[in-house]
């Protein structure tokens, strides 16, 4: 099995490649600078890497051509992002979708997955739904917004006969994670955690190697014109915080829980303060806003199809941190 790869570099592309290559398959990884370190881990793991860009299609064609699969994983995941990322959020997001999903097309190529996003689906109005939910709100987010569009563009393409496969993973967490939560679980076991916290939305998780394995299986067995929600089940922040607070770590206490009405213009205060020292992005009205949202979603259909079973929202948070622990006790080379 021959497999062009693009997002192999992210956090969920690692993951991914270690799945198919479990497998024995032959990768191509698509990447923007192959001496890079990201790029270096990918090749470590068995890919062959092909310089190329999702928004160039000539870079594409040649390491496409004659692939049994295409995984299209590739996408800009940034909140509270400044025009030149949301640029470049719409450039990948949506453009290199549509560059990457029409050049499959002209290259027959047998088997396209596509690696949406729940957010597409929006907010679940108070209870777990599945992949008939219609979103009854508009996006929230420039992130959101990209890739809503980017999922319309899979679904005319799927309509339009491509052998295509869209699965949609919720929250993904794991070691590594650069999304706001991720941060605070790096924060956690570090011994800290700010004692004053915000969200009180209700999200669904799902470990990031489970969806390494998920979306090879879409391959193997994933219904074409089909969508998959890949999801372990649903918690609130609430739970998810005092879950942490079981296990070794900073700050057993969060004194103030913070209203969005203060949290979202409070957090977009902070964003121009943190760019001009230098520091990236984590605290974002876009980020504040998520973490009021309730995207509660089910991944039973996934299960029962691709033959797999995601691990609980607890266990996956247990082995995130427990990772996060490794991490920070392993020596560090020079």
């Amino acid at each position: 099995m021959r497999v062009f790869v693009t997002g192999a570099t992210g956090f969920i592309g690692h993951a991914l490649v270690r799945a198919l290559r479990e497998r024995g398959w032959d990768i191509t990884a698509l990447v923007r600078s192959p001496d890079s370190a990201e790029a270096r881990a990918v090749a470590a793991l068995g890919a062959t890497l092909a310089r190329g860009d999702v928004t160039d299609p000539a870079s594409m064609r040649a390491p496409m051509t004659g692939a049994d699969a295409v995984i299209h994983n590739a996408g800009v995941y940034e909140m509270g992002g400044n025009a030149a990322a949301r640029a470049r959020m719409t450039a990948v997001n949506v453009e290199g979708t549509r560059q990457l999903l029409a050049l499959a097309q002209a290259l027959t190529i047998p088997k396209v997955v596509y690696v949406s996003t729940a957010f597409y689906f929006g907010e679940s109005a108070g209870q777990p739904r599945d992949e008939t939910w219609v979103r009854p709100s508009p996006p929230l987010s420039h992130y959101e917004a990209t890739k809503t569009e980017a999922h319309d563009i899979a679904l005319g393409f799927q309509r339009q006969g491509l052998p295509l496969v869209i699965a949609c993973p919720v929250a993904v967490i794991g070691a590594g994670d650069h999304a706001g939560l991720g941060h605070f679980a790096r924060f956690y076991v570090r011994g800290w955690l700010p004692p004053i916290v915000f969200g009180d939305g209700t999200l669904s998780f799902v470990h990031v190697e489970d969806v390494g394995e998920a979306l090879a299986r879409c391959v193997e067995r994933g219904r074409t014109g089909e969508t998959y929600l890949l999801s372990g089940g649903q918690r609130t922040l609430r739970e998810v915080f005092a879950h942490w607070q079981t296990t070794p770590g900073g700050a057993k206490r969060i004194w103030w829980w913070m209203p969005k009405w203060l949290a979202v213009p409070y957090c977009a205060l902070a964003e121009p303060v943190q760019r001009l020292l230098g520091l990236p992005v984590l605290f974002s009205a876009d980020l504040a806003r998520a973490g009021y949202m309730d995207l509660q979603y089910s991944g039973a259909k996934a299960e029962r199809d691709l033959g797999l079973h995601f691990r609980d929202p607890d266990r996956a948070w247990l082995d995130t941190l427990d990772a996060e622990r490794a991490v920070l006790a392993a020596p560090r080379s020079h």
